[in-house]
């Protein structure tokens, strides 16, 4: 008789920890996406135009997360604000990246490979892409640019 009461006190406290630990990983989760919500919020409140201000495209958000020791998945987001309706920005993008090679020296590789990535934005845009390193490489930086004609118009370091 003593040993179920001790048995189902113990089933008691781990279902109870259980349930604490579903909790916790449920709060962390809500807490994680409650900060991309307010990223986004943000974002669309930098989309409201201002009178007076001229067209402008800018990288609004760069972020590069690791998927393996020599994989990263990055992601871009594009933002256009013009002065009048209807009217776009048209213009290229590429991802610069920075590696140093287990030997000691670095070398840079930018994605897409050619002449950068043709992209038309009416309010924003959202881009992802990998970035596959060779073995033993170590990422050192990552910059997206943002083109037109030619012209560099915005630039944005991500934090490693």
């Amino acid at each position: 008789m003593l040993r179920s009461a001790v048995g189902t006190g113990q089933n008691a406290v781990s279902m109870e920890r259980a349930a604490q630990q579903q909790l916790i990983a449920r709060i962390q989760e809500l807490e994680s996406e409650n900060a991309a919500l307010k990223e986004d919020m943000l974002i669309f409140e930098r989309l409201i135009p201002v009178a007076g201000q001229e067209a402008q495209a800018r990288i609004e958000s760069f972020r590069v997360l690791s998927e393996a020791s020599t994989r990263y998945r990055f992601r871009l987001l594009l933002a256009f604000q013009s002065a009048q309706r209807g009217s776009g920005f048209r213009g290229t993008y590429e991802v610069l990246a920075v590696f140093r090679l287990p030997d000691g020296t670095s070398q840079q590789l930018v994605l897409p490979e050619g002449k950068g990535a043709v992209v038309e934005v009416l309010h924003f845009l959202r881009r992802e892409g990998l970035i596959e390193l060779p073995a033993g490489a170590t990422l050192i930086s990552v910059e997206a640019r943002l083109f037109q004609g030619g012209k560099l118009v915005a630039k944005q370091l991500a934090s490693l």
